[in-house]
């Protein structure tokens, strides 16, 4: 008797859309549904270890390299493969969601990459989740022009040679795709991601010269990256490309894997491309993993975080350092700016920010950079390029003068700033501005001139959380606590509803995100991700 077939997917609770047959074809979700057969389980077992691990830290309060790992750290023989000559050059790369503007906007950026997101920057709606697949493929088959109907503005691809090369980001290991389930199961919207633009593409990418790359996020150990690259082997082999034309860039962005640079990158080093330094979401991580370490591990607000902070610059410099002692590039972080159409003077001044920011990563060792928005790509390129020259990266700038000690790592306490009562109003004005947008299903929102995304979101409401668990007194002599959140909140609710006027106030989701911006604020219990209770009030 013959072995019955394996259950397929089943897509659930969603509404067809426009052209979804060729995304969700059958040999499509037959591959999807063999990667939750074989890496789900591990996925799982993951997600536990970080709770795992997480109890080891409120229960010591430090983090540390690993011993069982030094072998790997001692060894200074092995280097991630050679970067393939698209991923070369990497000056300056942007970012943002894959709707069918910013597809033809970000490839014509004049950067050298673009980092197509399905995570922070897309709010994971089951038409972004379909259709951002569908404006990728569409893009490799220069299908993608069209006249936009409210503007009437024509978008239209340069030249191959003038596209950006796309890096794409799935979503973290803790998130689900509920609209696609096998025997009853959610598939993690990790390997929905990624299993369809592989399955799709990875063959189309290598016959316009290019590659099935990647950006992970949120990856929390070495045994995260492992599983990563597994995958990675058994998709090659699946759809029959050799071994090693995948290439990942691993995003820096939790506290746990600032201690395991060198792991990640060794696990996946047949595949690795680079690494790259994540500040919002690495600031959320530190609350989230200290959060009752006590008064030394209270951040002041976000703003006053800048990466020349002591701790920042340790994490940023052993980025640089670890990266080029292994052959593979180091990523700079973002310049989130949004330029005023209606204010030369905020431009100037941000743009001077913008530049200095810049030139601190170029001339620290960094071989690219992000930016938000296409008006930041030249001024980001003139700081890479007055360093690099006619060079593609400088990897060959070892960096051997860093020296980083585990404590320097999370040493907040050097800093000087404090938690101020404007920085509350901030965190407040700017998660409910963030969320109600996120609920009506858009990733990436200017917000008070910067582009934001979920990291800003989880920063905002873990300094919240922080403040009042951590009792702070603000300047002013207010203390941080649920009810001066509260009346925050309904404050700057108040202001909103002044603001827009009173049916955009109703036709939006505004009272649904104050309330989830307080929930997740002020629960005892410390949500893992604003995301995930946020994911089941999405539609």
């Amino acid at each position: 008797m013959s072995a019955p077939a394996p259950s397929t997917l089943a897509i659930v609770d969603a509404e067809p859309l426009p052209r979804q047959e060729e995304v969700l074809t059958d040999a499509a979700l037959a591959f999807v549904a063999e990667l939750h057969r074989q890496f789900t389980p591990r996925r799982d077992e993951l997600l536990a270890r970080r709770g795992e691990r997480r109890a080891e830290i409120a229960r010591t309060s430090t983090l540390d390299f690993l011993p069982e790992t030094a072998a790997v750290r001692a060894d200074d023989s092995w280097k991630v493969a050679p970067a393939p000559a698209a991923l070369s050059d990497r000056r300056v790369e942007i970012t943002g969601p894959t709707d069918r503007k910013m597809t033809v906007n970000a490839l014509n950026s004049g950067a050298k990459v673009w980092l197509a997101d399905f995570e922070d920057a897309s709010a994971p709606t089951w038409e972004n989740v379909v259709l951002g697949q569908l404006n990728l493929t569409d893009a490799y088959e220069r299908r993608i022009d069209f006249t936009d109907p409210k503007s009437g503005k024509a978008y239209a691809l340069r030249s191959a040679d003038e596209l950006a090369t796309v890096v794409m980001r799935p979503r973290g290991w803790h998130l689900e795709e509920r609209h696609l389930q096998l025997d009853g199961v959610s598939v993690p919207g990790a390997l929905v991601d990624f299993g369809l633009y592989f399955f799709h593409n990875a063959q189309r990418l290598i016959d316009l010269g290019k590659g099935p790359y990647f950006y992970l996020p949120k990856t929390e150990s070495h045994l995260e990256a492992r599983l990563w690259n597994d995958i990675f082997v058994f998709a090659q082999d699946y759809v029959g490309i050799p071994q090693g034309t995948v290439r990942a860039t691993v995003l820096i962005e939790t506290i746990t894997a600032a201690y395991e640079m060198e792991e990640i990158l060794y696990e996946l080093r047949d595949h690795a491309s680079g690494l790259n330094a994540g500040r919002w979401d690495y600031l959320f991580s530190i609350v989230k993993n200290f959060r009752d370490g006590g008064a030394k591990f209270v951040l002041p607000d976000r703003n006053a975080v800048t990466m020349t902070a002591p701790f920042m610059r340790a994490y940023t410099e052993l980025l640089v350092r670890t990266c080029h002692k292994r052959g593979a590039h180091a990523i700079g972080g973002m310049a989130a700016f949004i330029p005023s159409r209606r204010d030369a003077e905020v431009n100037k001044v941000a743009f001077e920010k913008v530049k200095a920011d810049k030139d601190r990563e170029a001339g620290d060792g960094f071989d690219g950079s992000w930016v938000a928005h296409p008006d930041l790509v030249p001024i980001a390129l003139a700081s890479f390029d007055a360093v690099l020259g006619d060079k593609p990266h400088q990897k060959d700038r070892l960096r051997e003068d860093v020296s980083v000690a585990p404590g320097d790592l999370i040493a907040i306490d050097t800093l000087d700033a404090k938690p101020t009562y404007d920085g509350l109003r901030n965190a407040v004005a700017v998660g409910i501005r963030y969320i109600e947008a996120w609920l009506r299903g858009l990733g990436a929102v200017a917000i008070f001139n910067l582009m934001e995304d979920a990291a800003t979101a989880e920063i905002s409401r873990s300094q919240i959380w922080q403040w009042i668990n951590a009792d702070v007194v603000f300047e002013n002599g207010e203390h941080a606590t649920a009810e001066l959140a509260r009346k925050v909140a309904a404050e700057e609710l108040a202001a909103i509803r002044a603001e827009i006027g009173e049916d955009a106030f109703t036709a939006g989701r505004w009272q649904q995100a104050h309330d989830l911006l307080l929930q997740v604020s002020l629960d005892q219990d410390y949500a893992d991700f604003l995301t995930l209770p946020a994911y089941e009030q999405l539609r």
